[in-house]
């Protein structure tokens, strides 16, 4: 048996890396489509391909884990991270998106992974547990989205700055291996959970995952370049991606934390939504780019979703009964929220194109935050099951 402090921090080196594959993307964005030559379609492309193979891994994690042991098949899943991140370090567009769907199958296999290594051994703390880890990937994103542009022009290209991020999640790799060596393999007989299509529970999570995840990475994807559509340099576009990322870690690491002191999810979670949704209007009608409210907007923006993941897999944690239970749940409403989610920087990019500008773009992520107020509304605060 492995101690739960030493799985936690095996826990966090892996989630620092959860993200900053796909946040070192945005701020290299137009970057990226002027030396390739592609379209904003084409560019949205990159980012949604990636998150729609979170969603496959998100789907197929659950058995994976029940095959191979969740903390091998978690391992694994971010080593495929690390390769992806390898392979987008030639510049060129297939390199590109063939690393990205390779980064995103390991993100949505890690993600489920998590879920049930959590409840298996870290389940008397498992909304402060899940806030920390998901701190932990924010810290990643933070660090990638601030440093992308200045890596690009130290190392001399956005290829090279892509490929960086292959350095610590190889490590963080080498750090688990000994949790996973010393955990026991599971039964290849015992029952497994199959992905609980018709628990209502589990459709009312995916319901909420599905908007939570597509304003996290409608706005990953296209907020820098929004501003820099108001005439802000990429630079300083970075940086606000990186200030609604630091937004978004003491949400993560509250809101769940003090929804676990009484079980008021739902208060949490609408409060949280509330301050995401004010964002993103004022973003959208007062974008005032020579005044503070960008950053005001960035941080409102950076609250809500930065509560809205942890909340959900909280919320699963509480009401499933066991490991197995509790990664299926996670598969579910996880690869729902991004197949969401990588559609929504697609269509988005689509409706830049078309439209000549950003408010119907923006218009899908209020969209987006009307399922999942109305998800929150039916999950409610019922008894953990």
């Amino acid at each position: 048996m492995v101690r739960p402090g030493v799985v936690l921090l095996g826990l966090l080196a892996l989630a620092i890396n959860l993200r900053a594959a796909l946040a070192g993307y945005p701020p290299l964005l137009e970057t990226v489509r002027d030396d390739l030559g592609t379209s904003s379609g084409v560019a949205g492309f990159v980012q949604a391909a990636a998150v729609l193979m979170m969603a496959a891994g998100s789907f197929a994690g659950s058995a994976l884990g029940a095959r191979f042991g969740r903390e091998r098949a978690l391992g694994g899943a971010v080593g495929l991270v690390a390769l992806g991140s390898a392979v987008r370090g030639i510049p060129a567009l297939a390199s590109l998106i063939g690393g990205s769907l390779l980064a995103g199958l390991g993100i949505g296999l890690a993600g489920v992974l998590i879920a049930g290594v959590v409840k298996e051994h870290l389940a008397e703390r498992a909304g402060a547990v899940t806030g920390a880890y998901v701190v932990s990937m924010m810290v990643g994103a933070t660090v990638a989205s601030a440093a992308a542009v200045p890596l690009a022009t130290a190392l001399g290209g956005w290829s090279f700055s892509l490929a960086v991020w292959a350095v610590p999640a190889a490590l963080a790799v080498a750090v688990w291996v000994p949790v996973a060596r010393r955990t026991a393999v599971p039964d290849r007989a015992a029952a497994r959970a199959p992905l609980p299509w018709r628990h209502g529970f589990a459709r009312l999570t995916a319901c909420y995952q599905a908007g939570t995840s597509l304003l996290f990475y409608g706005w990953l994807t296209w907020l820098s370049p929004y501003y820099e559509g108001q005439g802000w340099s990429p630079q300083r576009a970075g940086l606000l991606l990186a200030v609604w990322s630091v937004a978004q870690i003491p949400a993560a690491l509250l809101a769940p934390a003090l929804a676990e002191r009484r079980r008021r999810w739902r208060f949490w979670a609408g409060l949280t939504l509330a301050c995401g949704v004010v964002g993103t209007v004022g973003a959208m009608l007062l974008p005032m780019p020579s005044g503070p409210a960008p950053w005001v907007w960035a941080a409102l923006l950076g609250i809500g979703v930065g509560a809205g993941f942890p909340l959900g897999l909280t919320v699963i944690a509480w009401r499933t009964p066991d490991g197995a239970a509790s990664a299926a749940t996670s598969g579910l409403a996880l690869g729902v929220g991004y197949v969401s989610a990588g559609l929504g920087p697609l269509l988005m990019g689509v409706l830049i194109d078309l439209t000549k500008g950003f408010p119907a773009a923006i218009a899908v992520l209020l969209a987006a935050a009307a399922l999942q107020a109305w998800a929150i509304w039916r999950i409610g605060d019922r008894p953990a099951a």
